[in-house]
């Protein structure tokens, strides 16, 4: 259990380091910006929707790791997919991060490398974090105004 909880943290750093995705998108025609006042983190995502799938997926912001680890493996993860798969992937993701590890095991298979930032429902201060940038997601898809907040 130990090799694979230091493998998650190894995926959260590298992306932390080393963000996917993290620029404007020119072309974006989905935009939405989340703050999360508890940790300082700020993120504006963009998407590139055509024909209802996600084209293009991008973001800019500053954060802890986990903030910024989960908005660059979030980004990764859009690309190709319908608005309808988008939106069950955040119903999954947001399980996992919220509810026991028993529990939400089946729905982690198809998850990916999001699996990663499993271990973030151990520290519930820190759900926030890896939360932020779907919250944000989710506000894009359905052109919400304003900032997204966690609070």
């Amino acid at each position: 259990m130990n090799s694979l909880r230091d493998l998650y943290q190894e995926v959260v750093f590298d992306h932390y380091r080393r963000p996917r995705n993290c620029h404007a998108l020119a072309d974006a025609n989905h935009r939405a910006e989340g703050y999360n006042p508890l940790c300082g983190d700020r993120i504006t995502l963009y998407l590139c929707i055509e024909d209802g799938v996600v084209k293009d997926a991008a973001f800019e912001g500053t954060g802890c790791a986990i903030a910024i680890a989960s908005a660059s493996l979030m980004t990764e993860s859009l690309k190709g997919r319908s608005e309808q798969e988008v939106e069950a992937l955040f119903g999954s993701f947001h399980d996992m991060v919220t509810t026991p590890a028993d529990t939400s095991a089946e729905n982690e298979a198809a998850l990916g490398k999001l699996v990663a930032l499993s271990g973030v429902r151990e520290f519930p201060a820190r759900i926030k974090c890896a939360t932020l940038a779907w919250h944000t997601l989710h506000a894009a898809l359905h052109d919400a105004h304003g900032t997204i907040s966690t609070e």
